[in-house]
């Protein structure tokens, strides 16, 4: 009896090792099993529908064990739902031994694949001749392409003839870049002296420098604008700085040429404020802004709505995050000063230089701050950028 009952133990163990086997296997490939300390696998990226015209949100990944949902590793936009300062064990033996101060090659794209696993860093600053190659803004009409444009950018291109920043910061083996934003925060906060020191200074619209250079340095390496923000009083622009243009709708594109090649105002329909009659730049100073950050900082980074591909209500990221995703892509280190607009104290002013309050942004029908605050509040908390005017992480009313 003995001798026929072991046999049918046996079968029936390897019956049930087979079950478990094949349970697990079954697991690993439906329910994406992931492994602590392995790195996940990549998610789904954003794409064009076949007709061209939606994005497909990205989905939020989860670590699964067998039986139970862990938790998410990843949000709907695909970046870390963990987050903090701390650098990964790859980076801090990269890193961590560089002397205090010292410049770190390839620090924010190392940092910010680490958080967002989606993040690929080649994008150029501004657009040149070869413009029609990039296949991510090609088949969008401003502000997130330039489709319907290309005759004209070929046109202004083709006056301009130069498409990069300096020799001198095109050589440099590592570039230190600051965003220097118009928030009221940057009021009486004395560091114009430690702006001044970055590799590359950007500044956004009018704000002026002359006369607020205590607080926000006397520097200035580019001025990221569109027609409406630009300035209008020409005694009022910085000696060598590139004008840098950042186009929201067509005829943006036609006030550029009107601007470079010097022809007089031709008409003013469709820009919602007065717009500058000059711009006291030569061709080769001027430069139009790779409309690629506009459309990542919008759908991909904030996650504003899609619209099919046009620009609607609240899916327009404000230009102090479109020039912050640019320098993701082309700096080693970043910093963003006169950011972190708090909406709990609506008398206070919303820019360094003027008496407007803060309560006029609750008027805009393009940008949505608050979502745009949560990715500006991601970049900060890992430590991808630094903010030297602490607005960003303060609580309200701070």
């Amino acid at each position: 009896m003995m001798s026929i009952m072991k046999p049918t133990r046996n079968l029936l163990f390897a019956l049930c090792s087979m079950l478990v086997l094949g349970f697990l296997y079954y697991s690993s490939g439906k329910l994406h099993l992931h492994v602590w300390g392995q790195k996940p696998h990549k998610d789904k990226e954003a794409t064009l529908s076949p007709a061209g015209n939606a994005y497909a949100e990205p989905e939020a990944e989860t670590v699964v064990s067998v039986g139970r949902v862990v938790g998410s590793v990843f949000d709907k936009q695909g970046f870390l739902m963990k987050l903090d300062g701390k650098l990964p064990p790859e980076l801090e033996y990269k890193y961590g031994n560089l002397s205090e101060g010292a410049c770190k090659p390839g620090y924010v794209a190392a940092k910010m694949t680490s958080i967002y696993p989606k993040f690929v860093k080649p994008a150029s600053m501004f657009l040149d001749l070869n413009f029609k190659r990039l296949k991510n803004v090609n088949n969008y009409l401003p502000p997130f392409g330039f489709k319907t444009q290309e005759n004209i950018i070929e046109v202004i291109l083709s006056a301009t003839k130069d498409y990069g920043l300096s020799p001198e910061l095109n050589s440099l083996p590592c570039r230190r870049c600051v965003i220097v934003g118009n928030g009221g925060i940057l009021s009486n906060k004395s560091l114009g002296s430690r702006i001044d020191e970055y590799d590359i200074i950007v500044r956004l619209n009018e704000a002026p420098v002359s006369g607020f250079d205590k607080d926000v340095g006397s520097k200035t390496t580019m001025r990221i604008t569109y027609p409406e923000g630009a300035i209008q009083n020409p005694s009022r622009y910085e000696k060598d700085s590139l004008f840098v243009f950042s186009a929201f709708k067509p005829q943006d594109f036609r006030w550029l040429r009107q601007m470079i090649f010097k022809d007089n105002q031709r008409g003013v329909d469709g820009f919602w404020k007065s717009v500058a009659h000059q711009v006291p730049r030569e061709p080769s100073e001027m430069r139009i802004l790779n409309p690629f950050f506009i459309q990542e900082a919008s759908f991909r980074f904030i996650g504003l709505p899609h619209n099919n591909g046009l620009m609607g209500k609240g899916n327009i990221p404000t230009l102090g995050a479109v020039a912050i995703t640019m320098a993701l892509h082309n700096c080693d280190e970043v910093a963003v000063a006169g950011f972190g607009y708090d909406m709990s104290t609506p008398h206070a002013p919303l820019h360094y230089y003027e008496k407007v309050k803060m309560s006029a942004i609750k008027e805009s029908w393009t940008h949505n701050i608050s979502k745009e605050k949560e990715f500006l509040r991601k970049l900060v908390k890992a430590g991808v950028i630094t903010d030297l005017t602490n607005g960003i992480l303060a609580p309200p009313g701070v």
